[in-house]
Parts: C-alpha cells; structure tokens; sequence
C-alpha cells in the first residue's frame, strides 16, 4: 500500500486528503471525497501520512502499519464497513478492530482512534480502491 504515502490526515479537517504536490507556502491536497476539491494547505498545518501511522499491540514495543490493518479489514470487509460507524458503540467498534488486528493494546488505542481508522478505511475503499492492490499486482 505504497499509496499511502500520498494519503494523509489534517488536523482540524474531516475526511482524507491526496497529496498533489508540494507548493511555495505549504502543500496542495485534494480531498477523497465526491468533490475533489483542491486547496493549499500551509505549512504550518499539521498533516499526518497514512503510510507513517501504526497502532499499537499487547506486544513490547511492537506496532503494526495502518496498511496491514487496512489489507485485513479489506479481506473481511471487501464491500466497506456498512454500520454507522460514528454512532456505533465502543463495544461494536472494538469488535471490528479486533478482526482485523486481534493483539491490539486496548490500553493504548482508543474508542476516538477506531472511529478514525474504519472512517478512513471506508473512505479509502470508496475512493481510493487502488490502494488496496497488493503489491506484488502491480509489478
């Protein structure tokens, strides 16, 4: 999932962002979303590549890539996640995180970094399927 690295998370701004190229002042994005819409974003702004993100395990010192935990709910849940995921109970969260990463550190990850992580699997798989082409497809 080497698209990730083009992939990435704005502080204080819903949904995903495409990175398009770097500008003078800051970076241009384009949002992953029926719209597309494309704005610069400074660079001061906090932005978070999917690619550098990973969650933690009972493990010591061990955490696994969003792109692993993404490639595992793709193969449970190919169509996309069909609950609401933002009105959905922590127990019924958890439970879909748990298929996909089963040794994640509930001590460390919590309700809010579900939420986030199944929204942008949704988001990802309905805008961004190629991301979920294995690696070895592409070659």
């Amino acid at each position: 999932m080497e698209i990730l690295q083009e992939v990435a998370t704005i502080t204080g701004k819903p949904g995903l962002f495409r990175i398009v190229k770097p500008g003078r002042a800051g970076v241009i994005v384009e949002s992953l979303d029926d719209t597309k819409k494309r704005e610069m974003i400074s660079a001061n702004a906090r932005v978070s590549v999917l690619k550098e993100i990973s969650i933690y395990t009972t493990e010591f010192n061990v955490s696994v890539p969003l792109a692993e935990v993404f490639m595992n709910l793709k193969a449970k849940y190919n169509a996309g996640i069909d609950k609401d995921i933002k009105q959905a109970d922590a127990k019924t969260l958890f439970s879909i995180l748990e298929e996909a990463l089963p040794n994640y550190d509930p001590e460390k990850v919590y309700q809010r970094d579900v939420v986030k992580i199944l929204s942008w699997f949704n988001i990802l798989n309905a805008f961004l399927p190629e991301a979920f082409v294995a690696e070895s497809a592409k070659d």
